[in-house]
């Protein structure tokens, strides 16, 4: 577990709307270390991490991350991308939904749109904010997101001065290709 070069760009999103993030219900899926989340709730906004339940040593790094950063308000939840749970089932609505690098291997992009486009019924003006790391060209985003009536807007990293090498006086991202993505359901507007 460790900071991806895709957390830094998502935080630097969220440091960047900062002034929009307090009293906001925000949900990190993926969270691992849980960078964006944590600096989510550090702004203000009411967060609720989330990792793989089948994982239980992820979500022992979610609370501990909380435990680090004084966030005992923050609470952490079991879900794996595709399943209908019990803990999916209870989640409040949300206004944004943050992942970093989720984006990972193929076979798990539509088991995670699944997942967000099930919260997305809870209130349909929710955001979903990601970043990734564009590791072939091959792979995409865009057929899945038609067909769970999504829509995307790629968010220039000019746009929230995240096009650097370093960010926040780290050494992350680095090099990488980092998309930012902004998705939301087909019929609404942003």
């Amino acid at each position: 577990m460790y900071v991806w070069p895709c957390a830094v760009v998502l935080a630097q999103y969220l440091w960047f709307h900062r002034r929009s993030l307090p009293g906001k219900a925000v949900l990190e899926i993926g969270a691992g270390v849980s960078l964006p989340g944590i600096l989510a709730a550090k702004c203000g906004a009411k967060v609720i991490l989330s990792d793989n339940s089948e994982l239980p040593h992820c979500l022992d790094i979610c609370r501990q991350s909380c435990q680090l950063n004084h966030l005992s308000q923050v609470q952490v939840v079991g879900l794996t991308w595709g399943h209908i749970t019990k803990d999916l089932l209870s989640l409040p609505p949300q206004d944004i939904i943050l992942a970093s690098d989720v984006f990972f291997e193929p076979e798990d992009f539509e088991s995670i749109l699944a997942t967000v486009y099930f919260l997305m019924q809870r209130n349909p003006k929710v955001q979903f904010w990601s970043t990734y790391q564009v590791r072939s060209a091959d792979w995409s985003l865009e057929g899945l997101l038609y067909k769970w009536d999504m829509k995307c807007v790629h968010v220039p990293l000019k746009s929230f001065e995240a096009n650097k090498e370093n960010i926040a006086g780290s050494t992350l991202p680095g090099r990488h290709t980092i998309e930012m993505l902004v998705v939301s359901l087909s019929k609404n507007s942003f």
